[in-house]
């Protein structure tokens, strides 16, 4: 596959005729780009205009904490939070409403390390807006209470310093510290991202009219070494150019086993693999709804991992970000060492889960009684049965077609070899 020039920074103005020649896709990407743009100004400029906030007398008198008399550890962090009132995991310039923001806020404050560029800090999945990770983990050197000769024994492991109390003490409730694991002193160079050998994530929904067949048999087309560039969102502007992903598995499964036969019950899409692309699941799952509502069949997979035939990627829209959730990391270490967990610590992080488990499902409940109520009465009215109503469009973004085209008949979007051609001459008008 051709690959791009290096990237430029942009110097010049998008003419109106390179705008003429974009795809549909592509202009709402830029209007949402410059609208996020421009809140980013809005936002530094209001924090400009406010001024920092005045430092206390114990702040401006405190002493610099001296890391060169201090030990330190490379270890694997493990890391729960609910994204769904975050801008993403990594840190962005014009808001504090990252995962990574309060991350290394509390490690940083916490003396735990002395800044992002000398911690040799790796992330396993960069999680996007919205989206959750029960199993999200980093690697990072942190200070710690044994000299290194020490540091691996039964004695000193069981007496480290705190590391998940200590971070949760300044985290956000929706953002945890779960757990650590001690890297060998063979393996310095270990890598939350790098030596991943499998990541695992989550899709939940309800059953309820969808024919969860058809969509577990389109799940199996989509297993083994394909070319994703129809089931993603390609990111040739960064250098994303090879598209070959590995799916190892794939599947529709009910969240619990024992409640599986109501509309209410919940499922999720299980899929598994070593890496994925920019979108590419909520793009699996947004087809997957289309095939559940008997909008396609199942080998509309198939044929969109095609590309020779289906080089271009037809118009259609991804599910929502919400109900994605980075579920397991796995490591070959673990075959050897185990997580270490701090039993008080954990218990109140189930303590805190419950809290919020108890106070959703009551909301749940609440919604669910008056929405019966309302249903009957609709029953009633139209004499209908309620299944007509569209629960589940609400997963799907986007505005939702009076009349539905199948997907091999809608207009698609610029092919990888136009989108590769076109950054090419872009960047090299730039370098100009």
């Amino acid at each position: 596959m051709a690959k791009l020039p290096p990237k430029r920074n942009n110097t010049k103005n998008i003419t109106r005729e390179e705008l003429l020649n974009w795809d549909k896709n592509d202009l709402v990407d830029k209007i949402i780009q410059l609208e996020a743009h421009n809140s980013q100004l809005k936002n530094i400029i209001s924090k400009r205009g406010n001024g920092d906030e005045p430092k206390s007398s114990a702040e401006v008198n405190k002493r610099p904490f001296d890391f060169k008399k201090c030990h330190f550890r490379r270890v694997l962090l493990r890391i729960l939070y609910f994204g769904w009132n975050y801008q993403g995991l990594a840190v962005q310039e014009d808001t504090t409403q990252t995962i990574e923001h309060h991350l290394f806020n509390a490690l940083t404050k916490s003396c735990l390390i002395e800044s992002r560029e000398t911690s040799q800090y790796h992330r396993c999945g960069r999680t996007d807006k919205g989206v959750s990770a029960f199993g999200q983990v980093i690697s990072i050197t942190l200070r710690s209470k044994h000299s290194s000769d020490q540091q691996n024994t039964l004695e000193s492991l069981n007496s480290e310093l705190p590391y998940c109390k200590t971070l949760n003490r300044l985290l956000p409730k929706d953002i945890r510290a779960v757990a650590w694991m001690p890297i060998p002193d063979d393996k310095p160079d270990y890598s939350a991202r790098f030596d991943c050998k499998k990541r695992q994530y989550k899709y939940y929904f309800p059953r309820l009219n969808l024919k969860l067949d058809k969509m577990k048999e389109a799940c199996s087309y989509i297993i083994g070494l394909k070319d994703f560039r129809n089931l993603c969102k390609m990111d040739v502007g960064n250098g994303v150019t090879e598209f070959y992903r590995e799916i190892f598995k794939a599947d529709i499964i009910p969240v619990d086993r024992n409640y599986t036969d109501q509309p209410t019950s919940m499922y999720c899409l299980q899929i598994e693999g070593n890496a994925f692309l920019w979108h590419q699941i909520r793009c699996i799952m947004g087809l997957l709804l289309l095939i559940g509502n008997g909008k396609e069949e199942p080998d509309i997979m198939s044929k969109l991992l095609d590309v020779e035939n289906n080089p271009r990627k037809p118009q259609y829209n991804m599910a929502l970000d919400l109900p994605l959730n980075l579920f397991h990391c796995s490591y070959d270490l673990e075959n050897s060492n185990e997580w270490i967990y701090d039993f008080d610590e954990l218990k109140s992080v189930i303590t805190i889960l419950q809290s919020d488990w108890t106070l959703h499902s009551i909301k749940t409940t609440m919604i669910c009684d008056v929405l019966k109520q309302l249903e009957r009465e609709y029953c009633k009215l139209n004499q209908k049965d309620i299944s007509e109503l569209p629960y589940t469009d609400c997963l799907l973004q986007g505005v939702k077609p009076k009349v539905y085209t199948p997907l091999l008949k809608r207009e698609t979007c610029t092919s990888l070899e136009e989108k590769i051609e076109y950054y090419k001459k872009k960047r090299k008008l730039n370098s100009e």
